[in-house]
């Protein structure tokens, strides 16, 4: 479904992906691993269109993106719940949920897709008319994610849904993503928590400072020594 091949991206003259590349099966599960700077987030920007590669191809379904504009890109299947969230704080849920809808002129479909994230976040729908920024942080979580599942997504982009959540929530959330791929989504994640990431996904890849260093089956990153040390605080 999307192919990554050799990704040379820049922040002015700091390079901060060096020849990245990675694939996503349809269906899957694919997680980015790494510490701080290691390039994930720069890595799903880059794939939405919000940066500009300076080398390398990304093909969705077979048709490169690197020159397409974001909402072409969204326009094409692939939507992104960012990092931090970046919900509209002085819209109700439902004036987000419905932004994430912006695309689509499906008024049936829209409505239809509207009930199926309410579904799997009873909370939005208890919160319905309440404004972004007075939600929790959970709540507002799940907001981003059920706004970008209003796209009708066929690859959905997650960066750092945990993060800043207590672990009850965390659990939640990763419930949802596990419920969202069984209902035919396939996702591309980007998690600090690399346990509860590699339990949830079928494969990953570990970036250390703009380039993939280890890659493989989730079950094979969770017993490899390197990433048991370094990403899952083992000994």
């Amino acid at each position: 479904m999307l192919q990554v091949k050799e990704l040379q991206t820049y922040y002015g003259n700091i390079q901060a992906l060096k020849g990245v590349s990675l694939h996503v099966e349809q269906g899957e599960i694919v997680t980015l691993i790494g510490s701080n700077g290691a390039g994930k987030t720069t890595t799903l920007r880059t794939i939405q269109g919000l940066l500009r590669p300076r080398s390398g191809t990304i093909l969705f379904e077979g048709k490169p993106l690197e020159t397409l504009s974001t909402q072409a890109i969204v326009q094409l299947g692939i939507a992104q719940s960012p990092e931090g969230r970046m919900i509209f704080p002085k819209m109700t849920v439902l004036e987000n949920l419905d932004m994430g809808a912006f695309c689509r002129t499906d008024t049936l479909g829209i409505k239809s897709d509207r009930e199926l994230v309410l579904h799997l976040f009873p909370r939005l729908r208890e919160r319905i008319s309440q404004k972004g920024g007075t939600l929790s942080g959970g709540e507002q979580q799940m907001l981003a994610i059920a706004r970008a599942m209003m796209a009708r997504p066929r690859l959905l982009l997650l960066d750092e849904p945990s993060m800043g959540l207590a672990p009850i929530l965390v659990s939640q959330i990763f419930s949802i993503i596990r419920d969202i791929n069984q209902q035919g989504t396939t996702i591309l994640l980007v998690e600090q928590n690399a346990r509860m990431a590699l339990k949830v996904a079928h494969r990953g890849y570990v970036l250390q400072t703009g380039q993939v260093v280890v890659e493989g089956t989730a079950s094979d990153l969770l017993s490899n020594e390197t990433v048991r040390q370094a990403y899952l605080g083992e000994n």
